[in-house]
């Protein structure tokens, strides 16, 4: 069963999850009830699951028809061992998705729904509002890259942490620290300490500017 967890917290994940399928002004988002902002959420894991699924199906069937076309080639053989490997990994993201959409409507049920609701909605009208500057300073920010180039998800995240620090008022370590939370259940390892370095050098510029 899910445990209590903080009304922020759930909020933030809520945001990231129906941040792409929420829109809207702000008096718009005023009439945007819990329950709409949570199927928004589960669609989006239940879509992103659909997608790995279908990957790593594809990566399956690659890694066995090369394991019986190519037997006795041994760079093959290796080949489509990691393709099997990246396949289970791959299905096994699948999993905690879906996972996470089971549990996510308890989860709020255990929560101050007002204050999640409240949270959730500020959040997404903030990066809505702010989106263009908010971009702006990630992209100052992304050495040998573009924000458009990340993972979606990865982007999301960002512009979340940009928005509490810039316009919310929440301090520097605390949206730094929820930031990679969210990316350690919803990126991989690379992302959650990719998404730490650019949050923590986002930190220096504003301090420097």
């Amino acid at each position: 069963m899910p445990s209590r967890q903080q009304p922020r917290r759930i909020a933030r994940e809520l945001a990231l999850l129906s941040l792409s399928q929420i829109k809207g002004k702000a008096e718009q988002l005023d009439k945007v009830e819990l329950s709409d902002l949570t199927l928004a959420a589960i669609r989006a894991l239940t879509s992103e699951v659909q997608d790995t699924l279908e990957t790593a199906s594809s990566e399956v069937k690659r890694g066995h028809n090369q394991l019986f076309e190519y037997e006795t080639k041994a760079t093959t053989l290796e080949s489509a061992k990691t393709m099997i490997k990246e396949a289970l990994t791959l299905t096994q993201e699948a999993i905690n998705r879906l996972a996470n959409a089971v549990e996510f409507p308890e989860i709020i049920q255990l929560a101050s729904q007002y204050e999640v609701r409240g949270y959730a909605i500020e959040l997404i009208g903030t990066i809505n509002r702010r989106r263009q500057e908010i971009d702006e300073q990630l992209e100052a920010v992304l050495k040998d890259w573009q924000l458009r180039r990340l993972a979606k998800i990865d982007q999301d995240i960002l512009r979340l942490a940009v928005a509490e620090i810039l316009f919310l008022n929440v301090p520097e370590k605390v949206a730094i620290n929820e930031a990679v939370e969210l990316a350690k259940r919803y990126s991989d390892d690379d992302g959650y300490r990719f998404i730490n370095g650019v949050l923590r050098r986002f930190t220096d510029h504003i301090k420097k500017n």
